[in-house]
């Protein structure tokens, strides 16, 4: 987990300020700014957009008496998508816009789904076994 987070929170920045170093190099320096003030505007309008939209359909599916599940991963992932497009940067804008469009979220939202699903069975795996394990109390008896 560790190494995740160091990945995270400083290759990812390092190989975004190198992007955008060369961008600068290739169109100048102040289009590339007006390029991710842009991107980051335009991505949080869209964001929010979209995040009213789902939160509507959670409404009208909890409203039902149904359970939100797909509204619900599509609220985070557009959360994640408004952050990471509010971050400067060339790989976080290509991911924020593809969690942006629900044609490339869905995608997304079914591999998360499957993945959750597989947690789930091997936490009730851990569980069943915890549960059905033998203990005795006191000292053992050699009786079998």
């Amino acid at each position: 987990m560790f190494g995740k987070l160091l990945l995270l929170f400083t290759v990812v920045p390092l190989v975004e300020l190198y992007l955008l170093i060369l961008i600068g190099q290739s169109i100048g320096a102040l289009p590339t700014v007006l390029l991710v003030v842009l991107t980051g505007t335009l991505g949080a309008a869209l964001a929010r957009r979209q995040g009213f939209s789902v939160w509507a359909r959670i409404n009208r599916e909890t409203q039902a008496g149904r359970f939100p599940a797909n509204d619900l991963i599509d609220a985070v992932l557009l959360l994640v998508s408004g952050v990471t497009l509010l971050t400067p940067g060339v790989i976080t804008d290509v991911l924020g816009f593809l969690l942006l469009i629900p044609l490339t979220r869905a995608p997304i939202r079914e591999f998360l789904k499957r993945r959750f699903r597989t947690m789930n069975l091997r936490a009730d795996t851990v569980r069943t076994e915890t549960i059905y394990t033998d203990y005795t109390v006191g000292p053992k008896s050699d009786e079998s």
